[in-house]
């Protein structure tokens, strides 16, 4: 009895390829085709076929790629099949009618398949089959991002009151999965509370944020991001803030100028209030006490001209709009007008200065007649030093600082030629008594000489070195 034999792989994947390939028509391919396959299970199976795929993840709208892969292949037969068990290709044929399938590759060990335009309804799994005894099977997973359709931001209020607490919302919808809703006034982050529904694999994602506003929030943006795995970049709107925030005042003096307010003197001061809405109204009064029946009022500025310390007291401004009012105090206090001091003199200091150094001077030259060579640029006397000085000091008040600087100076010079002078009397007396010392060795043994020339004759050395040694105290 002769035993059938079965082809192998190779002979049934050309086989399947022949009725790929026949001048047929659709439908009759497509029976001959079922056939084949419902024979591929007498088809023994290669050693070591491995048949492989891998998920894959796209944004709605772009392109998915599916890849069945064979290691060690036999030319087994490779089909790809969609969610619902329709073929989607078998081999290089494509019996389903979509013509968003599209083959990019076809080869003994790979289909690959594009699908373009993907939606949502792509989504699940597709199957990548092998006809091997026993025949393979592996999936591979589809999942579809959708990226949030519409971002609305939305304030309870357009118009908030400073100190007020406001609502702010925010919704991302028709996400898939659900966005992460971030918030931000200006650069700083703050938490918010989401909420997250659900409907037909779709999310809808509001987040509510409770803010306090103050007058520095007003302009401020506040961001509502979105955070989602289809979305690149930064995914945001915003809204800025509009605060309403009752006056700030301040007081600014313009005259005088330096501050000091005098009897006599002008006094002018502005007032500037800002506020939002802008103040309207802006008044000037006095604190417990009527406003000066001189005072000039003119919208922000108060003047009073001619002050006297009747005047002295507390002023305010006062803004206000429809948030609230406020108001800034300055204090008036007049001084004393400024009285006439007549300019500083110092005759009579640089003429007693130098009336006492040039005694000194004088005292010295006297007792030493090589110190009065020194001296020949000094003024002759005091009366000189003083009357130059007094010159000085008729010049006003310019010539008054002026003859003190020079008094000062004359004075310094003069310390330094007295201290010199006081030097070279010293010296002169340590020379002298060096000299007197030198005679008396000289002399050695001549005490009882009546005069010198005597006691030069009868010293060490006898009558002949008399005219060598003889020398005469001065």
């Amino acid at each position: 009895m002769a035993s059938a034999v079965l082809p192998s792989g190779s002979q049934f994947a050309a086989a399947v390829a022949a009725v790929a390939a026949a001048a047929a028509p659709p439908g009759l391919r497509l029976r001959l085709l079922l056939l084949l396959l419902s024979a591929a299970a007498l088809i023994p199976t290669g050693d070591g076929q491995n048949l492989f795929t891998k998920d894959v993840t796209v944004i709605e709208g772009e392109v998915a790629t599916i890849s069945c892969q064979v290691n060690k292949s036999d030319d087994s037969v490779i089909q790809l099949l969609n969610p619902n068990r329709q073929t989607i290709y078998f081999r290089d044929f494509r019996p389903l009618k979509d013509s968003r399938f599209q083959l990019l590759n076809f080869s003994s060990s790979e289909l690959k398949v594009s699908l373009t335009n993907v939606s949502i309804s792509d989504e699940g799994r597709y199957f990548c089959q092998l006809y091997t005894d026993p025949p393979q099977e592996s999936y591979t997973t589809i999942t579809v991002l959708v990226p949030p359709r519409n971002l609305m931001i939305d304030i309870q209020k357009d118009t908030a009151v400073e100190g007020e607490e406001i609502e702010v919302n925010c919704t991302a919808m028709a996400s898939k999965p659900a966005t992460t809703i971030r918030w931000f006034k200006g650069n700083k982050e703050l938490k918010g509370k989401s909420e997250v529904e659900e409907w037909s694999d779709m999310y809808t994602v509001t987040s509510q944020l409770m803010l306090k506003v103050h007058k520095e929030d007003d302009g401020v943006p506040v961001i509502c991001q979105v955070e989602h795995p289809a979305v690149t970049g930064n995914l945001q709107t915003q809204r800025y803030l509009e605060v309403q925030y009752k006056p700030q005042v301040h007081i600014q003096m313009t005259y005088p100028l330096q501050g000091l307010t005098r009897e006599g003197d002008a006094l002018e001061l502005t007032c500037e209030a800002i506020g939002k809405p802008q103040p309207v109204m802006v008044t000037w009064v006095r604190v417990d006490d009527e406003m000066p029946q001189h005072a000039v009022l003119s919208g922000p500025n108060l003047f009073i001209n001619n002050l006297n310390k009747t005047d002295n007291g507390t002023y305010r401004c006062e803004a206000s709009n429809i948030v609230g009012k406020a108001h800034s105090d300055y204090m008036l206090y007049v001084y004393d007008p400024p009285t006439t001091i007549p300019p500083p003199t110092t005759t009579t200091t640089t003429t007693t200065t130098t009336t006492t150094i040039l005694t000194i001077i004088t005292d010295t030259a006297a007792t030493t007649e090589p110190a009065v060579h020194g001296l020949t640029q000094l003024p002759n006397s005091a009366e000189e030093l003083d009357s130059e000085d007094l010159s000085d000091s008729r010049a006003g008040e310019e010539g008054a600082i002026r003859a003190v600087d020079h008094a000062v100076i004359g004075g310094v010079v003069a310390v330094v030629v007295f201290a010199m002078l006081c030097l070279l009397i010293i010296l002169g007396r340590y020379f002298a008594r060096h000299k007197g010392t030198y005679f008396t060795h000289e002399a050695k043994g001549a005490d009882d000489a009546a005069d010198a020339d005597t006691a030069i004759i009868n010293a060490e050395g006898g009558q002949n070195n008399s005219e060598e040694k003889k020398e005469y105290f001065i």
